[in-house]
């Protein structure tokens, strides 16, 4: 039996009981310090019925769901990578079978370590937290209710983050059809033992619906904002919930919901801020938000520590620079880096590294993303979601909405974004013919912006794009461009989940 069937069973059987009490992951916090954020000490001994003995027995918990979505099997690591190297941005340039070669050139099959383990770990944190509001509900006077309403947000959220980036990798579009392709098997229960693994798919819309009842009633739940600004970016908050919103609604292709949501956290006019809550904005310098991770720009990040890490082979340095890990993938030069769109003064090019001694391949200098440059201990911060995300969610709902003309809010937000990089590359509507051609740009803007931080595929296949062709240079093979109706524009149902949930059907 390899680590990956047994990592499975444990989700499924009874071992799992343990969680309800551990957590596994979970951090000891009785208070909630920056230094014990960041170097948190498991609870390994505790017993199912002390597991809510006390309030700070139940943050822990809390802290413990956090932890199991920063694994690096998924959010702490590989998810990003995998959606990243899907698209065209990155060349594999060491053929290592091990660091998302098969999510680089489309070879996923069900039995493929990549689609299994981030299966796991993801069934694994939704089931931690399924099983944390069970208790949480057999335990109802530990805390009280508004603390206990505000844990259940903090874990629905996370639960709604997990559910959203798996229905993008291994199911169909919800903008293909309307969501009514087979989507994931929908677990809100929790689960100590197999009497429920046979579980059907939901459909695509059946899950987003979930999603949004989840991240809804986090937003009415959690706190505006928490004491430091540590805790506002690595604990979720109301802004959170609705930064995530005008996400999944972008994924779905709802752009008047994408503006809805948006308009409770983005001002009218620039500069732009959100108003209640955390007083997210852009912060003057992009380069300041992967340097110091806690300012407003950050809603949501993953912490790390020399004492609290992915593992190496699942940190975001270690896939990208060769000096501090394996260095498994250079940026394409006929990617984003090699656009026109991407000027040579834009302070983003200070992510494209481009002078490691050394490395250069058949006479040419390889360029590398140097936006996660800690080593050889990771503690780069994972960033799940940044304001400017936001502003170019709403800017692109915006421009859809107007595809006759050029809406001013939607330039003025792209320009926003732009125009911190790069002052003289900022655009005027007479730069457009129409709404179509915004919206463009829109897109371009994200592929400069996000360049590493797990969002280009999921744009692809949010619009019903080929994942485009790349390679053909430096050692780099040529990967043929993937149609979406080809079988591997998604992702399998991993062999081990077949094995076990006979209800369950592959993806064709």
């Amino acid at each position: 039996m390899n680590f990956t069937q047994f990592n499975h069973i444990v989700t499924r059987r009874g071992l799992l009981k343990t969680a309800l009490a551990t957590a596994l992951f979970s951090v000891s916090l009785t208070s909630c310090s920056e230094e014990e954020l960041l170097n948190p000490t498991p609870l390994t001994s505790l017993a199912d019925v002390e597991a809510f003995a006390n309030p700070d027995r139940v943050l822990a918990q809390v802290n413990g769901l956090y932890s199991s979505i920063k694994s690096g099997q998924f959010l702490g690591g590989r998810y990003l990578i995998y959606i990243d190297v899907r698209g065209e941005e990155f060349l594999n340039i060491t053929n290592n079978g091990v660091t998302a070669l098969s999510a680089w050139n489309h070879t996923e099959n069900s039995g493929s370590n990549e689609p299994t383990n981030l299966w796991n770990a993801a069934y694994l944190a939704i089931n931690r937290i399924n099983l944390f509001l069970v208790g949480l509900d057999a335990n109802p006077s530990v805390i009280d209710a508004a603390l206990a309403n505000q844990y259940r947000g903090e874990a629905r959220l996370l639960r709604a983050l997990a559910y959203h980036q798996m229905v993008q990798l291994y199911a169909q579009p919800f903008t293909k059809d309307n969501g009514a392709s087979p989507g994931l098997p929908l677990r809100i229960k929790g689960e100590v033992g197999t009497g429920n693994n046979d579980l059907a798919r939901s459909t695509v819309a059946e899950v987003y619906q979930q999603i949004l009842e989840d991240l809804n009633f986090a937003e009415q739940n959690l706190p505006a904002s928490y004491a430091n600004a540590t805790l506002n970016t690595t604990r979720v908050h109301k802004n959170t919930a609705i930064a995530l919103k005008t996400r999944v609604y972008l994924a779905m292709g709802q752009w008047a919901n994408v503006v809805t949501e948006a308009n409770k956290i983005v001002s009218t006019a620039a500069p732009f801020r959100a108003s209640s809550g955390v007083a997210h904005q852009l912060q003057a310098d992009v380069r300041t938000t992967f340097t110091n991770y806690t300012t407003t720009e950050s809603i949501f990040s993953l912490p790390m520590s020399s004492n609290d890490l992915p593992g190496t082979q699942n940190s975001l340095g270690s896939y990208y620079l060769p000096q501090i890990g394996l260095g498994d993938f250079s940026l394409n030069p006929n990617g984003i880096i090699g656009n026109a769109a991407f000027a040579a003064a834009d302070a983003r090019r200070a992510f494209v590294k481009n002078d490691w001694p050394g490395d250069a391949r058949g006479g040419q200098q390889l360029s590398r993303l140097n936006k996660f440059p800690t080593g050889p201990q990771h503690t780069d911060w994972v960033p799940v979601i940044r304001y400017a995300e936001v502003l170019l969610n709403l800017a692109e709902a915006k421009a859809r909405v107007a595809t006759a003309g050029i809406d001013e809010q939607a330039l003025a937000l792209l320009n926003a974004v732009r125009g911190r990089s790069n002052a003289a590359g900022v655009y005027t509507a007479s730069a457009f013919a129409n709404g179509a051609a915004l919206v463009n740009a829109i897109l371009l803007e994200r592929r400069i912006e996000f360049l590493g931080e797990g969002l280009r595929s999921n744009d692809l296949l949010r619009t019903n794009q080929p994942l485009p062709e790349k390679g053909g240079v430096q050692s780099a093979p040529r990967i043929q461009a993937v149609p979406a109706t080809a079988s591997v524009y998604i992702w399998p149902i991993p062999q081990t989940e077949l094995n076990v949930n006979k209800a369950i059907v592959q993806n064709p």
